[in-house]
């Protein structure tokens, strides 16, 4: 999953919420250089991804990049699952994703002091162009994309994989309804055992 649903599945809490987003920039043993709640929001992410990857459905979706984008298909259903979660009117009602916006920066930026080099470099222009808002709209998928070609070692930007984003719409919108309803049961199952360890 990429940063909105990282971010809406950390239990409204501020410090899983910090975990939870900086986990891909907190290499092996590093995570224990952070307070325990962060260190579960780390943890929480890891989880998040693995039943991510093993699902069904993400599988299905996977399978429409994968002639596009070869090894990265998953990274562009991770931003494509972000699209249909920030549109999905049954997690975010009316005003509901900007609010939640506005509030996920707030509570990064009261941590800034505790974040990942990398991470708070990153923050202002996520903050800037309002990534997670964005999220809703083809148009900030677009630029999601273009982001995942910029960081992508092995691939050049292409076109195609919009397109495909596009031209699979439905289909892929069908892969995220089969699969967000069981990533949130797990994430909630998992609570206890993740906030007592």
């Amino acid at each position: 999953m990429n940063y909105l649903a990282h971010a809406y599945l950390s239990f409204d809490s501020s410090e899983i919420l910090v975990g939870n987003m900086i986990s891909d920039f907190v290499k092996g043993k590093k995570k224990f250089d952070y307070p325990l709640p962060i260190q579960h929001g780390i943890m929480l992410h890891r989880m998040i991804d693995t039943f991510t990857d093993a699902h069904p459905a993400t599988k299905t979706a996977i399978t429409f990049f994968k002639p596009v984008v070869g090894a990265y298909a998953g990274a562009f259903v991770d931003v494509v699952y972000d699209h249909f979660l920030a549109n999905d009117e049954n997690e975010f009602h009316s005003n509901g994703l900007a609010d939640f916006a506005d509030r996920t920066y707030s509570r990064l930026n009261s941590f800034n002091n505790v974040l990942p080099e990398r991470f708070q470099k990153m923050l202002p222009y996520m903050m800037d162009q309002n990534w997670l808002l964005n999220y809703r709209t083809t148009k900030g998928i677009e630029n999601s994309f273009g982001g995942l070609f910029r960081r992508a070692k092995y691939i050049e930007y292409t076109e195609a994989a919009f397109n495909c984003f596009k031209e699979n719409y439905i289909s892929l919108n069908n892969c995220y309804n089969k699969f967000f309803p069981d990533v949130k049961a797990m994430v909630q199952s998992q609570r206890n055992i993740i906030t007592a360890l």
